[in-house]
């Protein structure tokens, strides 16, 4: 203990001091760091804005390898707000996307005091000002009506479709149990196993007739809905095979693992920087991998081949399992004529025989099938494969090779609007620097530490370096390039905030009760007595 230079008291000291800081100045704090972020790589965008009395309101941000990967992948964003990530209960409002590993990535951040459309159209008008390429082609959320608004006024070309596991798993709150108990499987099979627009809307009144609902409000209403999240009609939107916002709720569960309610804004975005180094860790393993291993494959044909060495290792399996399936599929042909040629594609798959159609248009040489996979998921489905092995095609043609799962998904250069390149947050060749460098002053340090004459000129050498490396830090001021607080003074801090969809704590009959004091009797429960004076003890 004598050798550390400190005792507790200090350390405890301290703890107060920052934390005392954190308390009282959470928002400067925040937008130091964002500008200090900033100056580091000019790629870092941020905005942060009051409420109009000079108190915190909301901001958004975004990194530069964030905004290069929506340069790659922004083709699909999910988005979901999630609660109790810090004290003063703000939305915590992630986008979030899918890398060509098929891993969930982190696009862009903000924290909203409310979750009004105002609100949400400044955050998409922010994410628009900040991201390269315009809007996404398709966003999935839950069903709130402000935030649809917000998304059909900023992102008006872009496809919005909604969670369809919020809208299932309310099927057993909003039906009747006896109807739900007797009928549930037949709304499943007229969900998931349709394939056209017409089929399900059949099978949807079928079912509907045979329950006795035709008339129940909330079914209705989901049926209007039906083109924003039944996959009969939503199959034909790219989404890179999402259906839901799940990614969104796993990702809230691992960024949790790091941060709690508790924090304030400062800490909160220092945990979820470690969270997101983490997360970004496992993507540069992916990277790896792909690199320097080669997948190997099942089935010894050219095409497998090809696709092993073009895509990454996850959407090669997938790509893998549809050709596996494709070798029990049977071709028929339906009809044909100068343009094109129509086939039924016959699967059997559960004790029944499905069948899908697939079209080859002869003049663009192109082929598509009703289960709009390709479409939707961008692999090209089991059943164009057993008609390019029908037909002896051993590669694949390029257009139907999406390069957002490709190895090479991330090659090229991203710009931002002003056409000025975005560079990642971290050189590729860091960590061997570091590493290198790291090693030669590890060696330096056991040098000097031989003699003090050696101590003595180390430190005089590492006090003068010192200097020139902030003179070169530091350099000519730059000019923001990347955002800025909307406002040259600090804010307040914000106040803490009823999020939406919390319940007001409806008090019961029992808690009105105990808060006036009454006492039930504990015998028959009722009040003005007690048990000893129970008429039901006294009666003879």
């Amino acid at each position: 203990m004598d050798k550390i230079g400190f005792i507790k008291k200090d350390i405890y000291n301290l703890e107060c001091s920052v934390n005392g800081k954190l308390r009282n100045h959470d928002v400067e704090l925040v937008t130091e760091y964002f500008m200090a972020e900033q100056k580091k790589n000019e790629g870092f965008y941020f905005k942060i804005e009051g409420d109009g009395h000079d108190r915190f309101s909301r901001c958004f941000w975004a990194d530069a390898t964030s905004r290069r990967a929506y340069g790659f992948y922004g083709d699909v964003v999910v988005f979901d707000t999630t609660f109790n990530t810090n004290r003063y209960d703000l939305t915590f409002a992630p986008m979030l996307g899918v890398n060509n590993h098929g891993q969930t990535i982190v696009l862009a951040c903000a924290f909203l005091s409310k979750e009004t459309t105002e609100s949400f159209v400044w955050m998409f008008e922010e994410f628009k000002k900040a991201m390269p390429g315009g809007e996404p082609k398709t966003i999935i959320t839950d069903q709130d009506a402000a935030m649809a608004i917000a998304i059909s006024i900023a992102f008006p070309t872009t496809f919005h479709r909604l969670c369809i596991w919020h809208i299932t798993s309310k099927f057993s709150v909003k039906l009747p149990r006896d109807a739900y108990n007797e009928y549930w499987r037949e709304f499943q099979k007229a969900i998931w196993d349709t394939d056209n627009k017409d089929e399900f809307d059949a099978k949807w009144n079928i079912v509907v007739t045979k329950a006795g609902l035709t008339d129940h409000p909330w079914l209705s209403s989901m049926f209007d809905l039906r083109e924003s999240w039944v996959p009969a009609y939503t199959r034909q939107f790219f989404a890179a095979g999402m259906s839901s916002s799940q990614r969104a709720e796993s990702s809230h569960g691992f960024f949790k693992q790091y941060i709690s309610r508790r924090n304030s804004l400062m800490d909160f975005i220092i945990r979820f920087e470690r969270a997101l180094s983490h997360q970004r860790e496992k993507e540069l393993v992916a990277d790896h991998v792909d690199a320097f291993e080669v997948a190997q494959c099942l089935l010894p044909m050219p095409m497998n081949k090809q696709m092993a060495t073009l895509y990454t290792r996850t959407m090669f399996q997938k790509f893998e399992q549809e050709l596996i399936q494709s070798t029990a599929c049977f071709l028929e042909l339906k009809t044909e004529d100068a343009c094109k040629v129509v086939f039924n594609v016959s699967e059997r798959k559960n004790w029944e025989t499905r069948v899908a159609e697939v079209v080859y248009v002869k003049d663009s040489d192109h082929a598509s099938c009703s289960c709009k996979r390709f479409e939707f998921v961008g692999i090209i489905c089991k059943h164009i494969l057993a008609l390019f092995r029908r037909d002896q095609i051993e590669y694949m043609p390029e257009k139907y090779i999406l390069r957002r799962w490709k190895k090479t998904a991330k090659c090229g250069l991203v710009s931002d609007a002003n056409g000025k390149e975005i560079k990642g947050c971290a050189d590729p060749g860091l960590l061997i620097k570091r590493s290198t460098m790291s090693r030669l002053a590890s060696d330096v340090v056991e040098d000097a530490l031989m003699s003090e004459e050696g101590c003595e000129v180390l430190s005089a050498t590492l006090k003068s370096l010192q200097v020139k490396l902030k003179l070169l830090k530091d350099g000519p001021s730059n000019n923001e390039v990347g955002g800025s607080s909307s406002q040259t003074q600090y804010m307040k801090d914000p106040k803490r905030v009823r999020c939406k969809g919390r319940s007001k704590g409806v008090t019961g009959a029992k808690e009105k009760a105990m808060k006036r004091g009454i006492r039930h009797c504990r015998e028959c429960g009722h009040i003005g007595h007690d048990r000893r004076q129970c008429p039901a003890l006294n009666t003879p």
